[in-house]
């Protein structure tokens, strides 16, 4: 199948069997292995992107289905030298413990700041994280950090 999409802010074309995960086609046709697989089954949150602007898991995705969509991955939001703000908040906040989690977790923190603005309560974070997991933190420094980037992305 062939699909034409943005990927990254550039134009992309993949044609690839019709079967072919997003997850899959990324990490292993493009060397993009910021997007994580942690379960296969859609529950972690792991291999989130961004695609036409809301969190999507990259692992139920097929790339044939995105034919003229925008797909964005953590690699696609920022950089070492220039850290997209949802990234930097995690950073200041220490919102992360091995890392495994933390890009779909930041691909989500910025949904959720598109989706609800500046000023988020706890209790909106954190039932929009359902579906994100990470085994190593108590969530309150993720949640503190995508309060934190929202208003940063909201300057």
């Amino acid at each position: 199948m062939k699909a034409s999409f943005t990927l990254n802010g550039a134009a992309h074309s993949a044609n690839v069997p019709a079967e072919t995960l997003l997850s899959e086609y990324l990490r292993d046709h493009l060397g993009l292995t910021g997007t994580h697989i942690g379960c296969d089954t859609s529950q972690c949150g792991a291999c989130n992107v961004l695609v036409n602007g809301e969190s999507a898991k990259a692992c139920t995705l097929l790339v044939a289905t995105l034919d003229g969509a925008g797909v964005t991955t953590i690699e696609g939001l920022g950089s070492e030298d220039s850290l997209h703000p949802m990234q930097k908040a995690f950073k200041s906040a220490h919102a992360l413990q091995c890392g495994f989690c933390t890009p779909g977790m930041v691909i989500a923190g910025v949904a959720i700041a598109q989706r609800h603005g500046a000023d988020l309560l706890d209790e909106t974070i954190r039932h929009e994280l359902e579906g994100n997991l990470c085994r190593c933190t108590g969530y309150q420094n993720i949640v503190a950090a995508i309060a934190n980037g929202a208003r940063e992305m909201a300057k």
